[in-house]
């Protein structure tokens, strides 16, 4: 196996409750884990890191709009959902990422010169597995 792998965006998939997403332009996410630095009396160096909770974002960019994250987002009771990305290099599946008990927390819409609207929906998961 090759130690670099170039994934494709013309052939990799995005599925939410494992429905694959059409026109999706663009996902982005960020794992961040809360970090504490452990000071010690006397000294200008830290003697420790205390950590804890760890979050995930992200936000999915959609040709036009998708309307099942529309639904979930103006739903009186929020609601979660799953998602998997799957990244491909032409058809072999090179890499898994799963998203658990995502919510939608906010979108925007663009429509630019070219005519072609784009929605950009932000996401948090609790927690996110990459096979």
């Amino acid at each position: 196996m090759p130690s670099v792998l170039i994934a494709s965006a013309a052939t990799s998939k995005v599925l939410i409750d494992g429905e694959q997403v059409p026109g999706v332009q663009s996902i982005e996410f960020k794992v961040k884990r809360r970090q504490v630095d452990i000071e010690s009396v006397g000294s200008a160096e830290r003697i420790g890191v205390e950590c804890g909770l760890i979050t995930v974002t992200g936000s999915i960019r959609v040709r036009s709009l998708y309307k099942k994250l529309d639904e979930l987002l103006y739903m009186p009771v929020t609601s979660s959902f799953n998602m998997v990305v799957e990244l491909r290099a032409g058809n072999e599946l090179i890499k898994k990422i799963t998203f658990d008990e995502c919510y939608v927390d906010d979108k925007s819409f663009e429509l630019g010169a070219d005519g072609v609207g784009v929605t950009v929906y932000n996401f948090t998961a609790t927690r996110v597995r990459e096979e």
